[in-house]
């Protein structure tokens, strides 16, 4: 299945991206290393051109921030978690926002479906998970906690292909 790159994406009622702002967005999801300079070259522009498609990109909220992608498992961050918690009603936001704060939390979802959130975190020993898990369910609002060990991870990547997000 083939899948056609609009000429625009809409990202707001009142902003665009066109397919320079697409491929800028792709290559610094690639290597966020990249100079304004190696980004013209690439595209056959000018690096004052990139320069103002990135600076407009963040004034937009679009790029918040530049970071490096890190092998956890080489940090000796072996174990995955996922985590399914249900929380007292009226105390969701108040329960995931104190469990975004705590040390391993990757990630805190707010979803819909019998659970209420679901949490993943990572950690180096099995006795971390273990605290982790208890500390969950000792929180006032966490009725219930069920708790996933990875085995393996087939795919960690948040980078999602830009022209697939259009709905054109």
């Amino acid at each position: 299945m083939e899948h056609k790159r609009p000429a625009k994406v809409p990202i707001r009622a009142d902003a665009e991206l066109d397919e320079l702002d697409l491929k800028i967005l792709a290559l610094l999801l690639t290597d966020g290393r990249l100079s304004f300079r190696e980004m013209a070259r690439e595209f056959h522009t000018s690096t004052s051109t990139v320069s103002s498609r990135v600076a407009r990109l963040e004034k937009a909220g679009i790029i918040e921030g530049y970071t490096a992608r890190v092998n956890f498992e080489a940090l000796g961050y072996d174990l995955t978690a996922v985590t399914e918690i249900v929380v007292s009603k009226g105390k969701l936001a108040q329960t995931e926002a104190e469990i975004a704060k705590l040390p391993g939390v990757c990630a805190v979802y707010d979803v819909t479906g019998e659970k209420d959130g679901i949490i993943v975190a990572k950690f180096r020993k099995r006795a971390e998970l273990s605290g982790f898990a208890k500390g969950l369910l000792s929180m006032p609002h966490v009725e219930h906690a069920d708790t996933h060990v990875v085995l393996a991870t087939v795919k960690e990547d948040f980078h999602v292909p830009l022209w697939l997000a259009s709905t054109d």
